[in-house]
């Protein structure tokens, strides 16, 4: 049986909780029985209904991820491990590529709910030196010209 290309409200509610559940859709999009990727896209161009469950679901896969970081942060399993002479020793791979999965879950976090996961962007104008800004108001008086009855 060949890929589907049709929209239904099913594939698109399967695709849509998988999303919500953290998968990307290009994993998603692998399986058999899922459309690829382009008409997902087009799907997400003409159908209003679907483009708006999609992004609901985008924003939920924030959260699913939030919650892998939470995993992957307390899973200490494979970090160490005892080596041929019965000694514990640190697999720092292991613990650099827990480190990377975390990273890239909170980067996408970010940019899918900004509001949530992004970075807290705090502005400041200060003057020279650090020291506040001096706000100087100018007002000109000006007397109307001879003979200019406009005011």
């Amino acid at each position: 049986m060949g890929r589907p290309s049709d929209y239904s409200d099913t594939t698109a509610d399967e695709i849509c909780e998988r999303i919500s559940n953290g998968e990307s859709l290009r994993r998603i999009c692998l399986a058999e029985n899922m459309p690829n990727k382009s008409s997902v896209f087009r799907w997400l161009y003409v159908n209003e209904k679907f483009r708006d469950q999609y992004a609901r679901a985008k924003e939920a896969q924030a959260d699913a991820l939030a919650d892998d970081i939470l995993d992957i942060a307390d899973d200490g399993e494979n970090d160490t491990y005892i080596d041929g002479e019965g000694n514990r020793r640190v697999d720092n791979d292991v613990i650099a590529r827990s480190r990377l999965r975390v990273d890239a879950r909170k980067w996408i976090a970010s940019k899918l709910k900004p509001r949530v996961y992004g970075d807290k962007v705090h502005s400041e104008i200060t003057g020279r030196d650090g020291a506040p800004m001096e706000l100087k108001i100018v007002r000109d008086i000006v007397d109307p010209v001879d003979g200019d009855d406009q005011y």
